[in-house]
């Protein structure tokens, strides 16, 4: 039996509602590291045509039980060599994946896979330094601390890839580099956001 998606939360869940935003409007969208589906759904329940794509067959294989009304297209496949045309998508969402790939390989493709006008919104995860990123640790210990007082904290079955290659700074200024005009934010729960529309 499956908890309901709707009473799922974690530190990457947090931020769902972020990228189904970004991409509201789009009309095929993008999934990479799809997991187990759960933004996936969320933005099939808008409306758009989406696609998924993550490479490990654990969390497609669940990501295919969890939608079988949903008609999303799971795709058991790495996404930097998963053939695709370009300019596939005008919109593409990816949490917490960017790291478990090649971050200028990935972010490379992401741009050429994406339409003219469409979005690209990334929640990603970095690898703090210390004595700078101390304040932050420090709140996003508080806040994480808060949150779990109030909400039961959900396992993903996904694999985990720890620590990322890349900091904080690093990550802003790659993004910065490939994607002209990217709105790059550091969130409190560890995490960040690159938000690009491709002229």
């Amino acid at each position: 039996m499956y908890l309901p998606d709707a009473e799922r939360w974690n530190h990457n869940i947090e931020y769902h509602p972020l990228l189904a935003d970004a991409v509201s409007g789009a009309e095929n969208v993008l999934d990479v590291g799809c997991g187990e589906g759960m933004l996936a759904r969320r933005i099939r329940r808008a409306g758009a045509t989406v696609t998924g794509i993550d490479p490990d067959p654990a969390s497609i294989a669940l990501a295919r039980e969890q939608s079988p009304d949903d008609d999303i297209t799971y795709l058991e496949a790495d996404f930097l060599t998963r053939p695709f045309p370009p300019e596939s998508f005008d919109g593409i969402v990816s949490v917490a994946a960017l790291h478990h790939m090649d971050t200028v390989e990935a972010l490379t493709r992401m741009r050429t896979l994406l339409r003219p006008g469409g979005t690209l919104a990334v929640i990603g995860m970095a690898r703090s330094t210390f004595p700078a990123d101390l304040p932050w640790e420090a709140a996003a210990l508080l806040t994480s601390i808060k949150d779990r007082l109030f909400r039961a904290q959900w396992a993903h079955p996904s694999p985990v890839v720890w620590p990322p290659p890349q900091t904080y700074p690093e990550t802003r200024r790659t993004a910065a580099e490939l994607l002209p005009g990217v709105r790059y934010r550091r969130h409190l729960l560890w995490r960040f956001s690159l938000i690009w529309t491709k002229p």
